[in-house]
């Protein structure tokens, strides 16, 4: 007798390097950022300068609005003797911000999936850590609001619980109304995204790539991908789900 495959109501995506490539992209943007600097007079070479903002960045959060202004103080007056200090700052905030205009793609594999799934009875929503807004512009420029439910988006900064706390996972899927065992979560992020999503009883799939492919969860994932064609076959296959 063949047994019955599990039941899915709800899918949930994490979005920072699982949809979208943020690692790379914020790489890219900060270079950029710190050569736009320097063209404009910063007396430092730009490899020694992304080695203080990766300082900064790793003290004060990614989301701290004051990195350039950081760096410079850190790298002392004779670093931007005879310049104008606010204008290094909006120089590179300008390029930070024209490489993310100009790098924010989804994934091609993965808008194909979402578009797809969209077609189904399944209830789609994203679990992000992040603020609220800055995560939320993330999703309309990723387009990413087509496809998902908007009352099943769970950023940490608004719902004011962390990623590493379950009960953010059986929040999500007691609002898709489905149980814990009937919803499942994709993202990177080996504790936040699978160990702590599997402690709520949710099915998980580790997507490892990017930073994180090395660390691997205290929890074992259910399913585990390198590239999204490859969680198409996991739905059909194994729930069935007609993508």
């Amino acid at each position: 007798m063949t047994a019955a495959r599990p039941s899915l109501r709800a899918l949930f995506f994490d979005v920072d390097d699982t949809l979208f490539r943020t690692t790379d992209f914020a790489q890219e943007a900060r270079r950029q950022a710190v050569e736009a600097m320097c063209a404009r007079g910063l007396r430092t070479p730009p490899d020694e300068v992304l080695e203080v903002l990766a300082q900064v960045v790793a003290e004060f959060g990614s989301n701290d609005d004051h990195h350039f202004d950081r760096v410079l103080v850190r790298l002392g007056p004779e670093a931007t003797r005879g310049t104008n200090l606010d204008l290094l700052v909006v120089a590179g905030v300008i390029a930070y911000h024209e490489t993310k205009w100009r790098r924010l793609r989804i994934d091609p594999a993965a808008r194909e999936l979402l578009c797809d799934l969209a077609g189904t009875d399944l209830r789609l929503g994203i679990v992000s850590a992040g603020l609220a807004r800055k995560q939320m512009e993330k999703i309309l420029r990723l387009g990413l609001d087509e496809f998902v439910d908007p009352a099943l988006i769970f950023v940490t900064d608004r719902v004011g619980i962390a990623k590493s706390n379950p009960l953010l996972y059986r929040r999500a899927a007691e609002a898709a109304g489905a149980r814990p065992a009937e919803a499942m979560h994709v993202g990177d992020h080996p504790e936040h995204d699978v160990t702590s999503a599997g402690a709520a009883g949710l099915r998980t799939v580790w997507h490892r790539a990017g930073r994180h492919a090395e660390n691997v969860p205290s929890r074992v994932p259910d399913h585990e991908i390198a590239a999204f064609p490859e969680l198409r076959s996991i739905l059909r296959e194994h729930y069935g789900i007609p993508v």
